[in-house]
């Protein structure tokens, strides 16, 4: 089936049969998004549209969970406030959000970096209680570095790593080695990195994109103290989370190499004019990896 072509026009046609209370709000695209594709509706609401994602799934599950887990958050996420169903004229599913104000983190800077790795142990720490057993559970992404294997050699062997390999291959296999999670397994936002996280002020201001949010392991969050938070604030964040044992944090060092590498590789692919490629991811994941091989 070909890819309908998304335009102000066709979410504006689809609110004013579904929603056409909110059809008079000025509509805007919004840059980036790659399963899903985001258009600024009015100046609170954002409209969520399922393009690349085979399946809703990942929109179904933001539309069951977040309206649970936001009010306990102590950072602003994107809340569902209306459902757009499949139709004759988009046979995929949409919905309608509250806006999370910011600049995302990849187009932005984190200059205040103690207060932000302050700001995310405490989301971390609100996010990461016991999810109730009907939640999404873990497949690959969620579970123990070990489960990742193949992916992260994917990623090793697709970036050039000049002369730190041996580092990076050394962090991974600790990882690997790393004693297994005991706890229950708890809510994880499963996919922080810089284009999912806001910025303002020069600190993190919002969170976003959970269609990956499933009950697992924390460390997979845990890594975003490399992955997100300036050189040298790691500590400080493990320091406020404040639950993060040593095997913790050697699964989430892992994992934080693991997603350098796959933002170098999204990076390279954009310089190359591949599809999905993000040009500057790449400066991202390169400036990542020297902070986890820096250690905690």
């Amino acid at each position: 089936m070909t890819e309908i072509e998304i335009t102000a026009d066709l979410v504006r046609d689809l609110l004013e049969e579904q929603h056409p209370d909110l059809a008079g709000l000025a509509i805007r695209e919004v840059a980036g998004g790659w399963g899903n594709q985001m258009w600024r509706l009015g100046d609170e609401l954002a409209v969520r549209m399922q393009r690349m994602d085979p399946t809703p799934e990942l929109q179904l599950k933001e539309r069951r969970w977040l309206p649970v887990l936001a009010p306990r958050l102590p950072l602003p996420v994107p809340t569902p406030v209306r459902f757009g169903e499949p139709s004759e004229r988009f046979p995929k599913h949409w919905t309608v959000m509250t806006w999370v104000p910011g600049e995302p983190l990849d187009h932005g800077s984190i200059s205040r970096g103690s207060h932000a790795a302050d700001t995310l142990a405490g989301f971390l720490r609100a996010l990461h209680v016991e999810a109730p057993p009907e939640a999404p559970l873990s497949t690959g992404r969620g579970g123990h570095p070990g489960n990742c294997t193949d992916d992260f050699e994917v990623f090793f062997r697709g970036v050039a790593l000049d002369g730190i390999a041996a580092d990076v291959r050394a962090v991974w296999d600790d990882a690997v080695a790393a004693p297994a999670w005991e706890g229950p397994p708890v809510w994880v936002h499963g996919d922080l990195h810089p284009a999912n996280v806001v910025v303002s002020d020069g600190t993190l201001s919002g969170i976003v994109d959970f269609g990956d949010m499933l009950a697992g392991d924390p460390a997979w969050d845990l890594a975003a103290a490399w992955v997100l938070l300036p050189a040298g604030t790691a500590s400080r964040f493990f320091d406020a989370y404040a639950r993060a044992d040593e095997a913790a944090i050697r699964r989430a060092r892992g994992l934080a190499a693991m997603k350098s590498l796959f933002l170098m590789l999204m990076g390279q692919n954009g310089d190359q004019g591949l599809p999905g490629g993000k040009p500057h991811w790449g400066p991202a994941g390169r400036a990542a990896l020297d902070r986890v091989l820096k250690g905690v």
